[in-house]
């Protein structure tokens, strides 16, 4: 197969092609994977990944089949192979051949787009949610573009982009010698403003000022609909924009663990972008409880908690698992009194970005998620108290949790600013001193 070249950047293709020869056939991968699992229209991360990577080799045009397109990138297979083949990015990269072989529909383009449609959106967000979220427009979506009627859609925040609150309260910023750089991400910025306020909350509570530069999508949803001259740009923009900070020598932290991962190893990985520059972005980023754990290791995390007298389910989810970091969230969240807070061990919350979302997927992914409502379902009824709500690091997962247990879903940071006494979870808000 000829290389590609996204933007510029020469795709090789060594890194992942190489690890196919790993495969034994030992079938782990398929055991193991939600989607297999539940429908027949995908034959398993074997068959789709190192198997028909022979036949897309030696110049043959594209994949033999096109169930790849079904896998979802949850990267269960990756946790679980035990020679470290690159199941997960032979797959992306098969997607991406077709697309560039085939063009993509209007609908894929869109789901990709997060950022834009964001922006749109924000200029109206009341009209937006309107025009997005009522029964009529939802059928049309599903008839005319293949956007399921029943997914879980986000809203745009009424109350204005956690960019506009930033500029409200730049007088009320905390000023500091020690300094933290902020990727708050699509989701935060458009979506979920106060996931960024308690994040800022947190971080001045521990005596840092918060800087958040101008920054774009991570351009995960492009990786995953195939899109890579789109992603590469929008990664190659990231670049620019924050490898200043990295070389200053400024932690880059960030609440969506999609987006770090993102940053720090499926964009550069993907798209071979391995010069200066995106390496030393990658080594500076953290998601935030992994960073907020090396706080806590150093001593230097405040444990002034007030007691959460609440169960807790917590979910990690699979692109937070593939940061190979343990689960640093939960790790922080067993630190404040009263929180009880059961682990789930499902495989996948099924949403995968924006995989839940096609039409043709919906009901693939709420099986996918069954194992995980149930989790949630067995822990209401094993305890006394009950579960008021659920927690989870990634805002399509949560976005799913809401929509399969009818609960609210938080993220961890959001628990935390709650326990310090800055934040009203249930209000979603800061509370002012």
């Amino acid at each position: 197969m000829a290389s590609p070249s996204w933007r510029g950047f020469t795709t090789s293709w060594h890194s992942v092609d190489l690890s196919l020869d790993e495969c034994i056939k030992c079938n782990i991968c398929v055991s193991y994977c939600p989607v297999a699992e539940v429908t027949d229209l995908f034959p398993g991360p074997k068959y789709a990944g190192p198997q028909a990577q022979r036949f897309r080799e030696n110049g043959q045009p594209h994949s033999p089949d096109d169930s790849v397109d079904y896998c979802s990138g949850c990267r269960v297979c990756n946790e679980v192979c035990p020679h470290g083949v690159k199941i997960a990015e032979m797959n992306a990269r098969a997607r991406a051949q077709i697309v560039a072989d085939r063009g993509m529909p209007l609908r894929n383009r869109l789901l990709g787009r997060n950022e834009l449609l964001g922006k749109v959106g924000s200029l109206a967000p009341r009209l937006a949610n309107f025009g997005l979220h009522n029964p009529l427009s939802r059928v049309a979506a599903e008839k005319i573009v293949g956007i399921a009627r029943e997914a879980p859609l986000p809203r745009w925040s009424a109350e204005g982009t956690f960019g506009d609150w930033m500029q409200r309260t730049a007088h009320q910023r905390l000023k500091s010698e020690k300094k933290v750089v902020y990727f708050h991400g699509c989701a935060t910025m458009y979506y979920e403003p106060f996931i960024g306020q308690a994040t800022v909350a947190v971080l001045e509570h521990l005596g840092y000022e918060v800087i958040v530069p101008p920054q774009n999508c991570c351009g995960l949803p492009l990786l995953s609909n195939g899109e890579f001259d789109a992603a590469a740009r929008y990664h190659g923009g990231n670049i620019w924009k924050l490898a200043p900070y990295a070389y200053a020598g400024y932690d880059i932290v960030g609440t969506s663990t999609s987006c770090t991962l993102t940053l720090k190893e499926e964009a550069p990985e993907l798209l071979d972008m391995h010069e200066e520059d995106a390496q030393t972005l990658k080594m500076a980023v953290w998601d935030i409880f992994e960073w907020l754990r090396e706080r806590h290791d150093a001593g230097e995390l405040p444990t002034d908690f007030q007691p959460l007298n609440m169960v807790l389910p917590y979910h990690a989810p699979c692109q937070y698992r593939a940061h190979r970091l343990g689960k640093p969230a939960l790790d922080i969240l067993r630190l404040i009194p009263g929180l009880i807070t059961p682990e789930s061990h499902a495989r996948c919350c099924g949403i995968a970005g924006t995989y839940g979302y096609k039409a043709e997927k919906y009901e693939i992914a709420m099986s996918v998620g069954e194992e995980l409502f149930e989790f949630v379902r067995e822990e209401a009824r094993s305890h006394i108290q009950g579960v008021r709500m659920t927690a989870c690091d990634s805002e399509t997962c949560r976005w799913q949790l809401e929509h399969g247990t009818d609960l609210p879903s938080r993220h961890p940071i959001e628990i935390l600013a709650a326990a310090y006494g800055l934040y009203d979870l249930w209000e979603r808000r800061l509370i002012l001193s």
